[in-house]
């Protein structure tokens, strides 16, 4: 799945925060996201996060 650096990514299972949209900040091996509801920054494998992604909208 080719995923870019500002990519905006809607995961299938919502945060704690009830937020399910994704900003993309670091791509490779793993990647770091930010929630958009509530700004909490999370590392996670890619494997994880490409299987849990819904719909996926490209950045700037």
């Amino acid at each position: 799945m080719d995923i870019r650096l500002n990519d905006i990514i809607t995961m299938k299972k919502s945060h704690p925060c009830g937020g399910k949209q994704w900003k993309v900040l670091r791509v490779g091996m793993d990647f770091r996201i930010r929630c958009l509801t509530c700004g909490r920054e999370v590392m996670r494998p890619r494997k994880v996060v490409e299987k849990s992604i819904k719909h996926l909208e490209r950045g700037e």
